[in-house]
């Protein structure tokens, strides 16, 4: 269990695993402690088979996550620099390549690492209150967990380019625009509809659910005809579970009726 002192709170609503980032204090900001349970959470609903779908998002309003911790950097070399980066794209690897949905729930700030972490779920909602980008060039540094790569797959090379190159931040309304978020909601409502939509895709077969999943994430990074077989193995597997059988079988059933 956790508690309202822990850096990450973990909540199971029904299906659905809501994790929350909880350093109000400090946006949000990403730190050692962040990293660490945030994994920890990410594992503990990867782990729990009653957990279909995972919903990240922040605590008391004002940020998603703001950026990375500068106070753990300042001080770093080289090394240690690197190493960090390892260690946050750890926990953006974490996200990503999760065996189960997850939706990032965009409630306010949510800059640097916060939105590499954010662009490496599955897809995004946002509050009209939402702001996001990755401002690491005001710093004269540059995104290190894998922000770069995702970015430009999302919204494309030129257009990622010019958020990194300038630091800009943006509101919803233009991430929308651009695509980096798929629907932008008034700030009360931006959780019960993040958890509407996670539970909507928590009602569908879990097995299908992760081979979907591996299939766009694997098509993202190769080429093409490897894509496409790719995607046929997967068709192919969902035709051991019971979902397929059920579903199928009723699907039939209905037309003969």
């Amino acid at each position: 269990m956790t508690t309202e002192q822990d850096v990450v709170l973990y909540e199971k609503i029904d299906r659905v695993a809501l994790i929350t980032f909880n350093r109000p204090a400090a946006l949000n900001a990403l730190n050692g402690e962040v990293n660490a349970m945030l994994i920890a959470s990410l594992d503990r609903a990867e782990q729990d088979a009653e957990v279909k779908v995972v919903v990240l998002t922040g605590s008391k309003g004002k940020a998603f996550v703001a950026g990375a911790d500068i106070k753990e950097m300042v001080t770093m070399n080289p090394i240690a620099a690197r190493e960090h980066a390892l260690k946050a794209k750890k926990a953006a690897d974490k996200i990503a390549y999760l065996k189960k949905p997850v939706i990032a729930a965009v409630n306010g700030f949510c800059l640097g690492g916060g939105m590499e972490y954010a662009l490496a779920c599955d897809f995004r909602v946002a509050s009209e209150k939402a702001r996001f980008g990755l401002p690491e060039i005001t710093l004269g540094i540059m995104p290190g967990s894998a922000g770069t790569q995702r970015l430009s797959r999302i919204i494309g090379i030129g257009r990622a380019k010019e958020l990194v190159f300038t630091g800009s931040m943006i509101d919803a309304q233009e991430a929308y625009r651009l695509g980096i978020v798929n629907h932008v909601y008034e700030p009360d409502a931006l959780l019960p509809e993040a958890m509407a939509l996670a539970n909507n895709i928590a009602s569908k077969s879990p097995v299908a659910l992760s081979l979907i999943k591996s299939a766009i994430n694997k098509g993202s990074e190769t080429d093409l005809e490897t894509a496409f077989q790719f995607e046929i193995d997967c068709f192919a597997l969902c035709f051991a579970t019971e979902e397929q059988k059920k579903g199928m079988a009723a699907f039939v059933n209905k037309k003969n009726g």
